[in-house]
């Protein structure tokens, strides 16, 4: 079982040998990987983005060979970008562990959609003492656990639900009965039912694994995540979400889960030009934004031109009677204007995409049974040209 361990080897010589040690004494082969720079870099941004790139090329070679059981990085700020970048082309299941000292913060940037595990260095890689030694010894326990249970016999065995074709969902605390309620009918048809949460991260990792060739089909049900694109919430997926199915071909049933929201961190913390918008604070570190009607337009034109390009079966439904939990008559965000104007926008640009609408609303046991059938009615019409084939 061999491990690569990444590390820039002028300043962090110690600390790479040390877990060496630790490594092989756990019973691990260690493969030692130099991301030091040698004399004066001068540009020191782009020295570090030269060595993530080769430091990549090297793991990836490396893993198509067989050679590559985990990844093991150590560093600051420059350690931690070339060592996730090189664990970010890894696939998902492959053990992969960051010691960082910035692995208390926002990592968002550093693990994007793949399974990175942070380890707070809570000192400086600088030196062994009393504290990174603790750290270190525990880096280098973590990966050989995890190395040595993945190789297990017991880990090998074949689950029956996991072979399953795979349904990616997505949902949030607003549209959970309504996905919960459409994943009880995709599973007792013989599916696998992936949930993935609408927030930021869990839109990318949705959309990377669709591109990976691993998903059937996606009950995209919540799709709150364009708004924090379009308006500059917190939870953004980027401006590619919503369009891996449809590159892929696969089927897609897309609603608008969530639409009527932008997320914000703490109350205090939303920007100033936003004064005066109607607003619903969740918790105390999660402050809800009422989106209005003209962004809900341009919400609706971006789902149905994305939507009107894919290359597979695509069906649209819209929840006339409301979005979310909060979206409804008597609740906080009730906005029959700017629902309107998300519907329409949709119509303008859907082309020749299928879109059913519904007098009910998004968290009705109906609505949640009618996109789960009509996802299952795409998946069987998918696969008859197929059977046909063969």
């Amino acid at each position: 079982m061999s491990i690569y361990l990444l590390a820039t080897l002028d300043t962090k010589g110690a600390e790479a040998a040390f877990v060496c040690d630790r490594l092989r004494e756990l019973g691990m082969q260690v493969e030692l990987v130099d991301c030091g720079c040698s004399g004066e870099p001068g540009d020191r941004g782009r020295a570090v983005n030269a060595a993530a790139v080769k430091a990549t090329q090297i793991v990836s070679a490396a893993f198509a060979a067989g050679k590559v059981d985990g990844v093991l990085a150590i560093g600051g700020s420059a350690g931690t970008t070339i060592g996730t970048a090189a664990m970010r082309a890894l696939p998902i299941g492959v053990p992969k562990l960051m010691v960082s000292t910035l692995a208390s913060g926002n990592v968002r940037s550093w693990v994007g959609d793949k399974d990175i595990l942070m380890l707070n260095s809570i000192v400086d890689i600088a030196g062994i003492n009393r504290i990174s030694r603790q750290i270190l010894n525990q880096a280098a326990a973590a990966m050989a656990g995890m190395v040595a249970a993945a190789a297990s016999p017991k880990s090998q065995i074949p689950n029956s639900k996991s072979d399953r074709p795979l349904i990616a969902a997505t949902m949030f605390g607003v549209t959970t009965p309504c996905v919960q309620h459409a994943r009880k009918i995709l599973e007792d048809a013989g599916y696998e039912v992936l949930v993935f949460h609408a927030t930021g991260n869990g839109g990318q990792a949705m959309e990377s694994l669709i591109r990976d060739g691993l998903i059937a089909g996606v009950l995209d049900i919540t799709t709150t995540e364009l708004a924090d694109e379009l308006v500059g919430g917190v939870l953004s997926a980027g401006p590619t979400r919503l369009t891996a199915a449809g590159q892929m071909g696969i089927p897609q049933v897309v609603s608008v889960g969530a639409l009527d929201m932008v997320n914000f961190g703490p109350r205090d913390t939303v920007p100033e030009k936003f004064a005066g918008r109607k607003f619903h604070v969740h918790n105390a570190s999660v402050t809800l934004m009422r989106t209005n009607a003209e962004e809900n337009a341009k919400l609706g034109e971006e789902i149905g031109r994305k939507l009107s390009q894919a290359k597979g079966p695509t069906s649209i439904l819209l929840p006339r009677q409301g979005v979310s939990a909060i979206d409804r008559a008597g609740q906080p965000f009730d906005d029959p204007a700017a629902r309107s104007a998300l519907f329409d926008g949709i119509r303008r640009t859907r082309g020749s995409i299928e879109l059913v609408e519904l007098d009910q609303h998004i968290n009705d046991p109906a609505f949640a049974a009618r996109v789960a059938d009509r996802l299952l009615e795409l998946l069987r019409s998918a696969v008859k040209p197929l059977a046909a084939r063969l």
